[in-house]
């Protein structure tokens, strides 16, 4: 199995901006979000029934927009095949097709399941992309309706985030310390955007990828059709575009820090409140882990029920 580059970040932390960087290398191809991994993974187990594996690729209409055929995957799967190894040959596919010798994927729900993605894809490389939480709230609580799917398991306040943002951090960054260092790299948002060229040198040096000075050339071949959090790059971003220091209320401010600030400081960010602890943070930590374990456990009962195929027919090509 190719050894895949997987781009970790919190949603709104310039993952992104990576992405379709480290795409414009020759030497990986990384799509826009997958979001089929935990799906499949949780409809087939530890190994596939081809059979029924390829019939549910062929209901995935991320597959079908990525221009992979049925039969493209069918070319590389076989029975009792582990199934990591066959959600790999969906990226195989995808990456013969874009003319390169290795696949990323870059989708910030995966923070969700980083256990998943270890026993899916042994040796997997991963790079954590870390953005000062404050500044990534503004940015997602800004979107405007209709950007996404909003569930119920979505933070809406400043605090509500920083729940997610400190439980996704710390995760991401456990799982860098069990890891260790040759396969797990770390990069600031701040740094992506000040100095580029450095920055994404040193990931291609990690990832042992081919760095090209063109690949911070990217706003020319960015879609004006695209989606819109890919529109946003048909200009560099620059630091201070949403600056929490001006743009967020001091009482969320306080909010986040009450919830996050222990991590906020612990990765050099400038934090006026770093205790974390007190009744009221530990409540909404804990109202976060509660609805996501709830969403997690809805989302399996779904995804795993005979229902899930007649609510998602087969696609045509």
């Amino acid at each position: 199995m190719t050894r895949p580059l997987i781009l970790l970040g919190v949603s709104r932390s310039g993952t992104t901006l990576l992405r379709v960087i480290l795409d414009r290398s020759p030497g990986i191809a990384i799509p826009d979000e997958s979001f089929f991994v935990p799906l499949l993974a949780r409809r087939h187990g530890r190994r596939i029934d081809a059979e029924r594996f390829l019939d549910d690729v062929a209901r995935v209409a991320t597959i079908r927009d990525w221009g992979v055929s049925v039969a493209d995957v069918e070319a590389r799967v076989s029975p009792g095949l582990p199934t990591g190894e066959a959600l790999a040959a969906i990226f195989d596919a995808y990456a013969e097709a874009a003319g390169k010798p290795r696949w990323g994927d870059k989708t910030p729900m995966y923070m969700r399941h980083l256990e998943l993605l270890e026993e899916l894809f042994p040796g997997a490389q991963y790079v954590h992309l870390i953005r000062d939480g404050r500044d990534a709230a503004l940015s997602f609580l800004q979107m405007p309706e209709g950007t996404f799917t909003r569930t119920w398991a979505h933070p809406t306040t400043p605090e509500q985030f920083a729940c997610l943002w400190r439980k996704e951090v710390a995760d991401a960054r456990s799982l860098g310390r069990r890891v260790g260092a040759s396969r797990y790299h770390e990069v600031r948002y701040e740094d992506l955007v000040a100095e580029p060229a450095s920055t994404v040198r040193a990931i291609c040096a990690f990832a042992a990828i081919p760095f090209d000075p063109a690949m911070l050339d990217y706003t020319g071949s960015v879609d004006v059709s695209a989606k819109p959090h890919q529109q946003r790059l048909l200009t560099p971003p620059t630091s201070g575009v949403r600056s929490w220091r001006e743009d967020m209320p001091a009482d969320d401010v306080a909010a986040f820090d009450s919830v996050a600030g222990d991590l906020l400081g612990e990765l050099g960010y400038e934090v006026g409140h770093r205790s974390s602890g007190g009744a009221r943070p530990a409540l909404a930590r804990g109202w976060y882990d509660a609805r996501l374990t709830a969403w997690n456990a809805s989302a399996w009962l779904v995804q795993r029920s005979p229902l899930w195929r007649s609510r998602h027919p087969r696609l045509s090509a």
